[in-house]
């Protein structure tokens, strides 16, 4: 699931960010309304968690923009504004769910779980990611090759399902740093290229054709063929 958290409290965004990758979850945040608004509409998310007092744009305007638009990706309103005319108004403005602060984490994912449910009333959730011969269950957490199993780290897990999610696609360092481990700066260590050879040594070892590949310069790349 990938969930994009558009909030300008950099420790509450920080929380939500460990809390829901510790789910599974792949997060991009960002603090400014602009901003967020352009990611938004720029990328496929599952879900976006949006507060609504925002520096540039406030979020009402930003949903309301998103929905003119014709996106309809579900949208959980997190704001201190908790009277009933302001959950009504961002209910009515496009929100999907609306949850007050402060709020218990619990009662969130509850929430997120809610709205995935709703989402996925007419379509089949995504549970399987393959390339080639490589298969990832994100329901029971195992990934097999041509048929083996191969076991993990839960890191190397959260790794290997953001490269299959970008699968022939070039993924940097800092897409990495963000993504994986939520790193917003580069800490100048060697941990992605320790986790990249152990993943490619679990994934290919073995086997005539590699999947996971360098590109000199740019970062690295899942690839079947």
């Amino acid at each position: 699931m990938r969930i994009l958290v558009i909030e300008d409290d950099p420790q509450l965004a920080a929380y939500l960010a460990k809390g829901l990758g510790e789910l599974g979850a792949v997060v991009d945040q960002v603090g400014d309304g602009r901003d967020g608004l352009f990611m938004a509409a720029g990328n496929p998310y599952d879900l976006l968690i949006l507060d609504r007092m925002l520096p540039s744009l406030d979020g009402l305007a930003i949903l309301r923009t998103l929905r003119a638009s014709g996106n309809h990706t579900p949208v959980l309103i997190l704001s201190a504004l908790g009277e009933v005319d302001n959950r009504v108004e961002g209910l009515r403005a496009g929100g999907d769910d609306y949850l007050v602060k402060p709020f218990a984490f619990a009662e969130l994912q509850a929430r997120i779980e809610a709205l995935q449910r709703r989402a996925g009333a007419g379509e089949a959730p995504v549970t399987r990611l393959q390339a080639g011969d490589l298969e990832m269950d994100l329901l029971t957490r195992t990934v097999t090759r041509a048929g083996q199993e191969i076991a993990l780290q839960p890191r190397e897990f959260r790794l290997l399902e953001y490269l299959l999610r970008h699968a022939g696609q070039v993924v940097t360092r800092t897409m990495l740093l963000e993504h994986v481990w939520d790193y917003h700066f580069d800490p100048q260590t060697n941990v992605i290229d320790v986790h990249i050879s152990r993943l490619r040594a679990k994934l290919d070892k073995g086997f005539e054709r590699p999947l996971l590949h360098t590109v000199r310069g740019a970062g690295y790349m899942l690839r079947a063929t």
